[in-house]
């Protein structure tokens, strides 16, 4: 990986999160696939932040919905699938092969021996009756094209089937087939989300068939999927990586091996980019604003977060399992939150003022209002919500 290290600073990172995460007003992009590529993956947990995220980058907001309807539910060239850390993710549809290979298999494995174990312990059908259930289950999907759980069961009333889970402990409760089968179905890549019961906010899912894809090596499909993150998201620390894929550290380094990265310097101590971005980067050439989502890509892609997010900020911005809320950006660094209210309002507070003026507050007011005026009716209450969000929506 070399014996020489370039320092990195952290005005070269925001410089770098700016351009790469098509943030600047300059770097804003015309499709949504063009800003999942960037990103390589826009969180799913909660649909609302697709769109969002999309949104706050996006040459022309206003089409925000109906291109990324059109990307997932049409063209098919973003796919809403689980990926790492066994999170829904939407990724460009020519990386599903590899985050498949790279983080679901592991996950997949142990997903489908939990189903088998936990009905073995209801005293449920075995595993060869699972097993017949999910080869008529697709079958079904494949003749429908789409279908909810609900929907599927009608033609296939083995889904309806529910067990007891954890008997006898405080946590016990009763599943439905359907609901633990679709799930490992999807982390085994046979199935994806498709599209919604309701509107772009909507949290219930039909389900399709996975996209075919190609099933490559474990080891290669690591190295490919840490080379398109580090091209998108380096610098960044072994620390950052373990965290952002969920692998071993074993696997990281490997990965970094494969891929010939090069050793920098970070205020945290060691960071790693791609072997050929080593190179210094300038900034945007004008200072720039954004309003990001609870969940956004650029929020959660590291896990030492200093460089863009003062620790004193943390408790406001984040819920108490550590999900970031929707946050106000200035020039490469989250300075405050923001939500909306029952009226459409998008309001904003600045948690941190330093070096911001009257262009800055200028901006993001004008952030906010692009905002709202793409979401129009639509109310949007993140599904993880913060203290500053909560009280900001009154």
């Amino acid at each position: 990986m070399g014996d020489e290290r370039r320092y990195i600073g952290v005005a070269e990172r925001r410089a770098r999160l700016a351009l790469r995460h098509r943030l600047a007003g300059t770097a804003r992009a015309a499709a949504p696939e063009d800003i999942a590529r960037s990103l390589v993956a826009l969180h799913g947990t909660d649909p609302a932040t697709v769109y969002l995220a999309v949104g706050a980058r996006l040459t022309e907001p206003a089409t925000t919905v109906s291109a990324t309807d059109r990307a997932l539910y049409e063209d098919r060239t973003t796919v809403r699938m689980h990926g790492m850390r066994h999170t829904v993710f939407v990724f460009p549809t020519d990386l599903t092969a590899v985050v498949h290979a790279s983080t679901g298999l592991a996950v997949a494995a142990r997903e489908r021996a939990s189903l088998v174990k936990d009905m073995a312990k209801a005293g449920a059908p075995d595993e060869a009756w699972l097993k017949e259930v999910e080869e008529s289950a697709l079958a079904v999907l494949g003749r429908r094209g789409q279908a909810t759980a609900a929907e599927l069961a009608r033609d296939e009333p083995r889904l309806r089937e529910q067990f007891v889970y954890a008997a006898g402990k405080s946590y016990e409760g009763v599943h439905t087939v359907s609901t633990r089968l679709l799930r490992v179905l999807g982390v085994e890549g046979k199935v994806v989300r498709g599209r919604p019961l309701g509107s772009w906010t909507s949290s219930q899912f039909r389900w399709a068939l996975a996209p075919e894809h190609p099933e490559l090596d474990a080891a290669a499909a690591q190295a490919e999927l840490l080379r398109h993150w580090l091209t998108a998201c380096g610098p960044a620390t072994e620390a950052d990586l373990k965290w952002w894929t969920g692998w071993r550290v074993t696997d990281v380094r490997r990965a970094l091996a494969a891929i010939g990265a090069r050793e920098v310097e970070l205020d945290e101590g060691t960071g790693y980019v791609t072997a050929g971005d080593v190179a210094p980067v300038a900034g945007p050439a004008q200072p720039w604003a954004a309003l990001l989502p609870g969940l956004d890509p650029t929020a959660m892609g590291w896990q030492q977060r200093d460089w863009y997010l003062a620790p004193e900020l943390r408790p406001a911005l984040f819920d108490g399992s550590g999900n970031v809320g929707p946050t106000v950006w200035w020039d490469g660094r989250v300075v405050g939150g923001w939500a909306q209210r029952a009226d459409g309002e998008i309001v904003w507070r600045l948690l941190d003022t330093e070096g911001i003026g009257r262009e800055a507050e200028a901006m993001i007011a004008a952030e906010a209002e692009r905002l709202r005026g793409w979401v129009g009716a639509t109310r949007v209450t993140p599904r993880f919500r913060t203290p500053v969000e909560r009280e900001l929506a009154g």
